[in-house]
């Protein structure tokens, strides 16, 4: 067996950076930029009204305190132009600004009777209240640099520089595969021998987290049919996650298979719990993902190793979380011990609280815990108040 961070330099060795594709507008939302975007026009485009009011030439300002109104300017219409520089003209919130106007004065400081418009102030300045052309960048700049996610509004910046068409990392197409002659569908009732799938589904939502829409399929514990259908998923498929039958047992197939099939197996155990059985293989471009069948170290492995993958893949750099342990932890084995816990927050600290289970097949409590800390194996005893590794389960749980 091997380390876990010798196993994920190795999972790192064989990640890729990902293709690109083009994608419609409407459906590049949580995917990730594989072009810079720049500005087809200056940004806003035109000396922009930023509030409903009037609009003057503020020379007067020092003449007058009343103008009549000679015309409206609404959002929309081409730029009027002030004949009289005595008058204003009403404007509304993203009009352009009147040509021969630079001051705009928000109806809340006027008074408006019989067509004349009286300030209650003189304090006013040129090119208040207003969004000057060019001003948050000029047509040509660097707007969105490849590789950048898109989130709503990095969207809107797409639309209103007109891409109509975004160049994207393109995602792997992953298939979820779940063995054990145990488990059947999850709308049946289940004989006293028997559980209903939950992995793949877990797994399926983690990834939907992750933005990877994938399929999910079962196999049986069956030899033949394992290889055969295998054979025809690799084909199809650029990564396949397993859950089950990668360990040691008289039905645990995969690994003989994955050989037969000409996969090169790059990691096979690991000095950790759970997950110890891990397994990663591949063919060409193509990955295998062997985790465990419990659920904890079904769990616990996706995040671990193929989380790390994926983001190589896509060209995602993260930066380490770290969470102080709220409670004396013992654990006398030489492995790394990836601990279930709870976030909580005391005074700007992330705190890991400790979540009682029963073991790695304990689904009940896993879906208490958020994250779990990695506990290093070159100790035994972990204290509280002491600061470890964090992996979280969830986009949201920081």
């Amino acid at each position: 067996m091997i380390s876990v961070a010798e196993a994920q330099n190795i999972i790192l060795e064989h990640s890729t950076k990902g293709g690109t594709e083009s994608i419609a507008f409407e459906i590049c939302l949580n995917r990730m930029l594989a072009e810079g975007i720049y500005t087809d026009r200056d940004a806003p485009p035109f000396d922009r009204v930023a509030m409903d009011g009037i609009a003057i030439d503020s020379r007067q300002l020092l003449k007058q305190r009343s103008f009549f109104i000679e015309a409206i300017q609404a959002a929309g219409q081409e730029q009027k132009t002030l004949k009289n520089p005595e008058n204003c003209i009403e404007v509304m919130t993203g009009a352009v600004l009147p040509y021969h106007t630079d001051c705009v004065i928000p109806y809340e400081k006027v008074t408006i009777q019989n067509g004349i418009a009286k300030l209650d102030s003189m304090a006013h300045k040129p090119f208040q209240n207003t969004h000057r052309k060019g001003i948050d960048a000029k047509k040509g700049d660097l707007l969105l640099p490849s590789g950048t996610w898109i989130q709503p509004g990095v969207k809107g910046i797409l639309a209103t520089t007109g891409n109509t068409q975004v160049k994207v990392v393109k995602l792997p197409k992953v298939m979820i595969c779940s063995t054990g002659d145990e488990l059947v569908p999850i709308e049946s009732e289940p004989l006293p021998h028997q559980i209903r799938r939950s992995n793949v589904y877990m797994l399926q939502a983690a990834l939907k987290e992750l933005n990877v829409e994938a399929k999910t399929t079962h196999l049986p514990d069956d030899k033949a049919k394992l290889t055969s259908a295998i054979k025809q998923l690799l084909d199809e498929f650029d990564v396949l996650l397993f859950s089950g039958a990668v360990s040691k047992g008289k039905y645990d197939y995969l690994p003989v298979v994955f050989q037969e099939l000409g996969l090169q197996i790059h990691i096979h155990g690991v000095k950790q719990k759970p997950g110890k059985p891990f397994l990663f293989g591949t063919k060409g471009t193509k990955c295998v993902f062997g985790f465990p069948g419990n659920p904890t170290s079904t769990l616990v492995c996706f995040h671990a190793y193929f989380k790390l993958w994926l983001n190589q893949y896509l060209g995602i750099t993260l930066t380490p979380n770290y969470a102080y342990l709220t409670k004396d932890i013992v654990f006398k084995k030489p492995l790394t011990n990836h601990l279930l816990v709870k976030t909580s927050h005391d005074n700007g600290k992330t705190m890991a609280n400790p979540i009682a289970n029963s073991g790695s097949g304990d689904l009940v409590h896993l879906a208490l815990a958020n994250a779990f800390l990695s506990l290093p194996s070159e100790q035994d005893e972990f204290k509280k108040g002491e600061l470890y590794p964090i992996t979280y389960f969830h986009q949201n749980s920081f």
